[in-house]
């Protein structure tokens, strides 16, 4: 008996299977390219289900969201902060396991030349004989437990809020030229035989950049004028705070957070870029100026 018509008998028909998954067996298919998928597959649309190529393709094709100030939008993302308080914690550890205030660790990484506090050598001393990178990694060295807690609550209450509305980039440079700015002025004003170390010229910038940042947002920042006033107070009456670093990261701060906060829509990113590129150009020609005018042999 011969069938008519009607195709292939149904036990050799082919059986569906996933484009990126070939040994499974599908019936549903990708709403936007129409290629079988199988429930791993399967991405919610608004009608159906979506291949994992076709939502790439979506995404690609989407401006992307950024912040006030250009940033990228990383949402409850803070890992910009977490990494500079985990960076200045291990540090914080690695010191005390060496030694602590007589630590090689922290004498070779703060401005000062010379075992801590044991030799008595000014702490320009090692950059002038080439040790640069201590005007920055001194941001990084924290001999007591309150100052290496103080500095790190600062920085992640202050630090998480202008991640968010920054980017990570933007706030990371906001950061490092202000600890730059604030070993450069330290470099310049410090008296010979001073020790200093510690995150809080970073600290100021996050202040001062807050403080402008907040303003352009229309946030009320009486609370943070008055945070600022007593940090400054405690700054200028307690003979073991460097003013130098203070001042030197409030003026990088307000500097950076100036350019970031103020620039016009159009031209963002230039004007960024400058800011942070000027200052930081400004400031290793500062090191070098200093450097010569000290003449150490």
């Amino acid at each position: 008996m011969q069938s008519v018509g009607g195709g292939p008998p149904a036990e050799e028909q082919q059986v569906p299977t996933c484009t990126r998954h070939p040994d499974r067996e599908t019936y549903i298919s990708c709403q936007r390219c129409g290629r079988p998928i199988c429930p791993e597959c399967m991405n919610q649309a608004a009608v159906g289900f979506q291949c994992p190529d076709c939502v790439a393709e979506g995404r690609r094709g989407q401006p992307k969201v950024r912040t006030a100030y250009g940033g990228g939008i990383h949402a409850r993302d803070t890992v910009v902060t977490i990494s500079l308080i985990a960076t200045n914690i291990a540090v914080f550890v690695a010191i005390l396991a060496t030694g602590g205030s007589a630590s090689a660790l922290g004498e070779a990484l703060s401005m000062v030349s010379g075992e801590v506090r044991l030799f008595g050598l000014p702490p320009d001393a090692g950059v002038v004989h080439g040790e640069y990178w201590r005007i920055l990694t001194s941001a990084f060295v924290h001999i007591e437990t309150y100052h290496l807690l103080f500095n790190m609550v600062a920085i992640g209450f202050i630090g998480s809020v202008l991640e968010r509305l920054l980017g990570r980039w933007r706030y990371l440079a906001l950061y490092f030229v202000s600890c730059l700015v604030a070993g450069v002025t330290v470099y310049w004003l410090s008296p010979p035989d001073a020790m200093t170390y510690g995150a809080s010229g970073g600290v100021f910038g996050l202040l001062a950049a807050a403080l402008v940042i907040f303003r352009k947002q229309g946030y009320d920042t009486q609370w943070l004028l008055l945070l600022l006033g007593f940090n400054l107070v405690l700054t200028f009456t307690r003979g073991s705070i460097s003013w130098q670093g203070h001042i030197g990261g409030l003026v990088g701060g307000l500097a950076v957070a100036a350019a970031l906060a103020y620039a016009p829509r159009e031209r963002r990113r230039v004007v960024h870029t400058g800011a942070i590129v000027g200052i930081t150009v400004v400031s290793l020609a500062l090191i070098a100026v200093r450097t010569l005018v000290l003449d150490v042999p």
